[in-house]
């Protein structure tokens, strides 16, 4: 990546029947011409426009750098309902990112909230912004992770969107490693050159010594063994309750959706940035959905985008200030 204060992102608007187009002018609005200038828009350009003239903001899309992509169907474009041609436009948007921040063009990539029901009906395989960074990428989909940030957290997820037997089944030594130098490698494009790495535990305690099963002592620790081999500075399995009351480490390593998802979202509601890594093209998103509860309504909030923009850009607050 280039020097913080340069990077160049790509910003795609996400399921356009969603609140992404909103978000996303809103807080093109709140930046400065400097910061807007780095931000280049890929969606449709009638949502946009429309869009604009419903929340007042008409001359913005005028003076945005935009590329058409995700184009909807005349007549389909109405706030609030899950679409196929949405869910469809929405990774359209977002693979023209990735496809131009991989030439080189861009040095990172933000995509808005995505509707997942939508893109199944367009025929989609999807299982969330990581799944198609690897398909865009050419890599395995298990070598690409999502790492939440927000509530003063940084939290990548072994497993993801998945039962949580299916996630047993898969989890590995080899899968926890990959997990984590994933995480490593992303703390140190965010100015965190060599953090200190907390990994949490698959059973409750870290299994309490065997106590309640053999998966840590089978899968975690030699993850962990062999990376500390490595150099870097991780330690676990743990509980993953005692690593976060401690709050000694900068980045965590859950092993499953849930251990990952709570505390962030419960410290930073609605404010948290979920970046996909493990890639050679980092892209981010927001830590919630795409409500189509208030799409339309000219209510919602843009916070967590403006935080995602700053986490990109280099000025998200410190872990341990608020969020």
């Amino acid at each position: 990546m280039n020097a913080r204060h340069s990077r160049r992102l790509a910003l795609a608007l996400g399921d356009p029947n969603g609140i992404g187009p909103e978000i996303v002018l809103k807080a093109l609005a709140a930046l400065a011409p400097a910061e807007r200038e780095r931000i280049h828009v890929f969606g449709p350009g009638e949502v946009l426009e429309r869009t604009a003239a419903a929340c007042g903001l008409e001359t913005l899309p005028g003076t945005l750098r935009h590329t058409e992509a995700g184009t909807l169907p005349a007549g389909t474009w109405q706030p609030g309902r899950i679409d196929a041609a949405a869910g469809a436009s929405a990774i359209e948007s977002a693979t023209a990112a990735l496809q131009a921040c991989r030439a080189r063009q861009f040095d990172a990539v933000i995509a808005g909230p995505h509707h997942e029901t939508a893109i199944a009906r367009a025929g989609i395989a999807f299982s969330g912004y990581p799944s198609l960074v690897a398909r865009v990428c050419g890599v395995p989909q298990d070598e690409v992770f999502l790492m939440l940030v927000g509530g003063g957290l940084r939290i990548v997820h072994a497993t993801l969107h998945e039962s949580v037997r299916t996630a047993l089944g898969r989890l590995s030594p080899a899968l926890v490693q990959r997990a984590v130098r994933a995480g490593a490698r992303a703390c140190a494009m965010l100015g965190i050159a060599q953090p200190a790495i907390g990994v949490f535990g698959i059973n409750p305690h870290a299994s309490e010594g065997g106590l309640f099963g053999p998966e840590d002592a089978d899968i975690v620790a030699p993850a962990v063994a062999a990376l500390q081999a490595e150099g870097l500075r991780v330690e676990g399995p743990q509980g993953a309750d005692l690593l976060l009351s401690q709050r000694r480490h900068d980045l965590y390593v859950a092993m499953l959706h849930d251990q990952g998802h709570i505390p962030v979202k419960l410290l930073a509601p609605q404010a948290a940035s979920a970046l996909s890594i493990g890639a050679d093209v980092l892209l981010s998103s927001v830590g919630h959905g795409s409500a189509m509860d208030i799409a339309g309504r000219g209510t919602a909030d843009p916070t967590a985008l403006l935080r995602t923009i700053a986490l990109l850009s280099g000025r998200a607050p410190a872990v341990g200030e608020a969020p």
